[in-house]
C-alpha cells in the first residue's frame, strides 16, 4: 500500500514538528545537488529553521550567487526606461480606445438595425428598449418645438391684426377729414366739433397699440366700436 497523502499545515507536536524539519531539509539539499549536477546550475539553498538556525548548501561561493541574483534583479528592475515605460502605457491606452470605439461602433450599427446577427434574445431585447427611449424622447422634443412655434405664431397673428385694424381705422377718419373739408364754410363749427370728436377717437386708439389686446373677441368689438 502506498503511503497517504498529508494535510498540508503546521505540525503542532514539536517533536514530530522537528522530525520533519530534519528529512525535508535534508531532501530539500539532496534535490537542489542533484539538480546543481545534473543540469550545471549554480544553487544557494538558504534555511532558517524555527529556532533560528541556519542551513545552507551551495554549489558555489554563496557569498557570490547572492551577489549575482542582486545584480540580476536590479538590471531587469531598471532595464527599461522612461521612454520605453511610456511607450507601453501609451499603447495600452491606445488598446483600450481602439477596443472602445470598435464597441461604440458596433453599438450605432446595432441601433441602425445592421450586425444583429451576433446578438442573443436579451441583447435585442434591451437594443428595442434603448430604441424606444429614444424615440419617446425625440418625439417629446418635436412636440415641444411644435407647440413653441404655434404659440410664436399666434403672437405674431395678434400684433398683425391690431396693426391692421389701426391702420384701416385711420384710413377711414382720413377719409371722412376729406369729406368734411369739402363742406360750405357756414358749417365750421359742425365740422370743428365732428374734428375734435375724431381726434378723441384716435388718440384711444393709439392708447390701444401702446397695450396690446391678447384676446381676438375683445379686438375685433374694439374695432367695431371705431367704424
Amino acid at each position: 500500500m502506498g503511503r497517504g497523502k498529508i494535510e498540508i499545515r503546521r505540525i503542532e507536536n514539536n517533536t514530530n514538528r522537528q522530525v520533519t524539519f530534519c528529512k525535508r531539509r535534508n531532501g530539500l539539499m539532496k534535490k537542489a545537488y542533484e539538480l546543481s549536477v545534473l543540469c550545471d546550475a549554480e544553487i544557494a539553498l538558504i534555511v532558517f529553521s524555527s529556532r533560528g538556525r541556519i542551513h545552507e548548501f551551495a554549489n558555489n561561493n554563496i557569498r557570490s550567487t547572492i551577489d549575482r541574483y542582486m545584480n540580476a534583479t536590479s538590471d531587469a528592475s531598471n532595464s527599461y526606461t522612461t521612454h520605453e515605460i511610456n511607450a507601453q502605457f501609451y499603447q495600452q491606452e491606445s488598446k483600450k480606445l481602439r477596443q472602445q470605439i470598435q464597441m461604440l461602433e458596433m453599438s450605432n450599427r446595432n441601433l441602425m438595425g445592421e450586425g444583429l446577427g451576433s446578438l442573443n434574445m436579451k441583447e435585442m431585447k434591451q437594443l428595442e428598449t434603448r430604441i424606444e427611449r429614444g424615440i419617446t424622447r425625440i418625439r417629446a422634443k418635436k412636440h415641444e418645438m411644435i407647440l413653441a412655434e404655434t404659440e410664436d405664431l399666434q403672437k405674431r397673428e395678434i400684433m398683425l391684426e391690431q396693426q391692421n385694424a389701426c391702420i384701416r381705422a385711420k384710413i377711414q377718419e382720413n377719409e371722412k377729414l376729406q369729406q368734411l373739408s369739402m363742406m360750405p364754410s357756414g358749417q365750421d363749427y359742425a365740422f370743428q366739433a365732428y374734428f375734435a370728436r375724431d381726434m378723441l377717437q384716435l388718440n384711444m386708439m393709439d392708447s390701444l397699440t401702446a397695450y396690446p389686446v391678447h384676446d381676438k373677441k375683445t379686438l375685433h368689438l374694439g374695432c367695431l366700436n371705431f367704424l
